[in-house]
């Protein structure tokens, strides 16, 4: 998402929010001087079922905004948890490395044959899971 996007989808939340209580703000205030101070008037559940209506538009405003601002953060996180992975993934390939060199000679038959291909397998899978990781990093 574009970083005007982000301002545009953020503030045109906000702004939502904020007319929408003032002008509930700006009910209560009128109710308030048309009604006697002596008196206090009973909520009724209609106006109890507006009031949620307009907090749950206010706050799906603000949530839309808010979801909006983080999109591209979420991107970037997304990217970096792949980044981060393959190189996790690299470290066992580095780690089993040196032993897979020191039983090559061994590697068609010989005392650590079986060595040789436990070896090689394990650096294989990871191997693969830290280049597919960078990949994918890659392509998002």
């Amino acid at each position: 998402m574009k970083p005007h996007k982000i301002g545009r989808v953020l503030g045109t939340g906000l702004r939502v929010a904020g007319r929408m209580a003032g002008q509930q703000a700006a009910a209560r205030a009128q109710a308030a001087a048309a009604s006697p101070p002596a008196q206090t008037p009973a909520v009724t559940a209609a106006q109890t079922r507006a009031a949620g209506r307009t907090a749950g538009q206010a706050s799906r405003g603000v949530a839309r905004g808010i979801g909006g601002f983080l999109r591209p953060f979420g991107r970037v996180g997304g990217i970096l948890w792949l980044e981060v992975s393959g190189v996790f993934f690299a470290l066992p390939v580095i780690v089993f490395a040196p032993n897979l060199w020191r039983v090559r000679a061994s590697w068609l038959s010989g005392p650590d044959h079986r060595t040789f291909l436990v070896t090689g397998g394990v650096m294989l899978v990871f191997f693969y899971l830290s280049v597919t990781s960078f990949w994918r990093a890659r392509k998002k």
